[in-house]
């Protein structure tokens, strides 16, 4: 192969290249995709960094409701607790009520057959108090408190205010079972 040269002609470097005058050069295609994967590197990032702490706030809220869920059971378990309490006294109450209700039924049929209540059916466990002339406000109340004590049944307890030094009035219990209270001059 022969070459000609010519010394007024430059010489022709194959290393350098002036691109076509439509076609864009191969620095700028790199530097285009370049900054393109940086950019979607950094979408990536930040949403990594969201999912990361989503799921943190997540967990911490599961340990929360887990807890409350504790909360909960413990809270029920007490409810039940307490209304089992009251069902039993609503339901000794009751019975209560219905015993009572079953003497005063039987002290009615009673009087409407003429047959006297006070002297056929004592109470049971109740002594009668003793007619005193001297009996107090106080002294009435303590004998009927002693006297629902004894059959096997909780009396109720009645407020009653502590007596004064001197007390102003008289209990009196006639034979027929009806109970005065006399004032005290």
């Amino acid at each position: 192969m022969t070459m000609i040269s010519e010394p007024d002609v430059p010489a022709i470097e194959l290393g350098h290249r002036e691109a076509a005058p439509g076609k864009p050069s191969r620095a700028r295609l790199i530097g285009v995709v370049a900054v393109g994967a940086l950019l979607v590197t950094a979408v990536n990032v930040t949403a990594a960094i969201y999912l990361y702490r989503g799921v943190n706030d997540l967990k911490t809220m599961e340990a929360r409701l887990e807890q409350l869920g504790q909360f909960e059971q413990r809270i029920g378990a007490r409810i039940d607790t307490v209304n089992n309490g009251f069902q039993s006294r609503f339901e000794t109450l009751d019975h209560q009520l219905q015993t009572n209700f079953g003497r005063i039924n039987g002290s009615i049929a009673k009087l409407e057959q003429g047959q006297p209540v006070a002297a056929s059916d004592p109470a049971p466990g109740a002594a009668e108090p003793a007619l005193l002339d001297n009996t107090t406000v106080a002294d009435a109340s303590a004998a009927d408190e002693g006297a629902g004590a004894g059959d096997g049944q909780p009396a109720f307890k009645r407020k009653v205010a502590p007596p004064g030094p001197n007390p102003s009035y008289q209990r009196i219990q006639q034979p027929d079972g009806k109970v005065y209270y006399k004032k005290i001059n």
